[in-house]
């Protein structure tokens, strides 16, 4: 099978093309597993994490991707809920030890035993993957490969990070940055809470015409926005000064939510500037997102078919998975993108 292989951490300003096309044999499901034909793979900034070490493989060479939409071509000898010719989505968990007190009471996302797909074992960017059956997700039918693909991390953790917000309708909330999640996010608030004002703060002038085409509030430079505004703001960005200045335009009470695997070293001193009675003061709230569980996956897809979420979509073949993430890195971003395996 064709694959995308990552086999060293790199940084992607000096080096346009991390991941090395090769032919790897097609993998081998144990009993509790399903053998994936990959239709599309969603391309997610959590491989630029991955790429350059902030959240470093397990092992290389490794085959990235958590975003994977397939067709199950055979089950291992145990698996009972799917069978051969299933369309079926694969997300970031694909295994825990299902045993810890996190994962027997609803938070598996924070056991010590995660596994990532396209981290901790080969992921998307191939031809064929392998997941276990309880980490394979049914895709609504109203849904095409593409754009179900980003659904699966960027709108799942996307999903997360608003019911962690707290959020109530007819309060005003902010997106910080917005590609593929935060896309997908202001569609949510705007179904599910339709009093609320929505607030982007992006640095490009394309991310904010695209947030007012989807029906942004209001979008611009967070240091336009007064003070004590915010009731919740969700962070997607890899960057500490948007933290900063969140911190100041939220309501006494209000909440930032921080939807982020890892966050970028380049501006740390920002963090010299924390000042209490400015930033934290009158019981202000930081809280991150750490993964997703299987419910937000399962209960983001049913609410995406619902709505419909139609994700913007930027289509890319296999071998041009380096530009699609060199893209990303330049902030050539417009909605999401996702590789089409043809």
């Amino acid at each position: 099978m064709r694959a995308m292989i990552l086999n060293s951490i790199t940084n992607l300003e000096h080096n346009s093309e991390p991941l090395k096309m090769s032919n790897l044999p097609k993998p081998v499901p144990a009993r509790d597993e399903v053998l994936i034909k990959v239709l599309a793979c969603g391309v997610c900034h959590t491989e630029l994490d991955e790429i350059e070490g902030r959240t470093a493989p397990a092992r290389f060479p490794i085959i990235p991707g958590h975003q994977v939409v397939g067709i199950v071509e055979s089950t291992g000898t145990k698996v009972k809920s799917l069978k051969q010719g299933d369309r079926i989505g694969v997300a970031w968990i694909f295994s825990l030890c299902g045993k810890c007190s996190f994962c027997l009471s609803g938070l598996e996302n924070l056991c010590s035993e995660f596994v990532a797909t396209g981290r901790d074992v080969n992921g998307g960017y191939a031809e064929y993957m392998i997941v276990p059956e309880s980490s394979a997700y049914p895709v609504p039918a109203i849904f095409s490969d593409i754009q179900v693909a980003p659904l699966l991390c960027a709108g799942a953790v996307g999903y997360r990070a608003l019911k962690l917000s707290g959020i109530k309708d007819g309060q005003n909330i902010g997106l910080t940055g917005f590609g593929a999640s935060a896309h997908l996010v202001l569609q949510m608030v705007k179904h599910s809470f339709p009093k609320t004002k929505i607030f982007v703060f992006a640095r490009s002038e394309s991310e904010r015409k695209f947030a007012r085409e989807l029906g942004a509030f209001q979008s611009g430079d967070i240091a336009d926005c007064l003070s004590d505004q915010m009731d919740s703001i969700i962070d997607t960005t890899p960057a500490w000064k948007p933290v900063m200045d969140s911190l100041k335009i939220l309501k006494p009470g209000g909440r930032l939510v921080i939807n982020a695997i890892r966050k970028e070293e380049t501006d740390k001193n920002q963090l010299l500037e924390l000042e209490y009675s400015k930033h934290l003061w009158l019981e202000k709230e930081i809280k991150s997102v750490a993964n997703v569980t299987r419910k937000d996956v399962e209960e983001f897809l049913q609410l995406a078919a619902e709505i419909p979420i139609l994700p913007e979509i930027q289509e890319y073949k296999l071998e041009e998975a380096n530009i699609a993430l060199t893209e990303w890195k330049q902030r050539k971003i417009r909605g999401a993108k996702v590789l089409v395996m043809g």
